[in-house]
């Protein structure tokens, strides 16, 4: 499943880094989820998904609708 990790994170100018420490993965980890490498974790890929504003299905490349579906009340 090749996901759009690295897209989000050059279009917000971050860094690898800065990313990994934000999801609380190692910086090497981050960087296998960019290169499709290893799996995302759902709990990993939701940390992204609220960090851009997005849905977990586009980062997956589920869909490319960007904005976020709405919450359920």
């Amino acid at each position: 499943m090749q996901t759009r990790l690295k897209e989000l994170r050059e279009d917000n100018d971050l860094t690898q880094d800065f990313c990994a420490k934000l999801a609380y993965i190692s910086k090497n980890s981050y960087i296998r989820y960019e290169k499709d490498e290893r799996m995302i974790p759902l709990d990993t890929m939701k940390i992204f998904a609220n960090y851009y504003k997005t849905s977990i299905d586009y980062i997956a490349k589920l869909t490319d609708e960007k904005k976020p579906y709405p919450k359920i009340k």
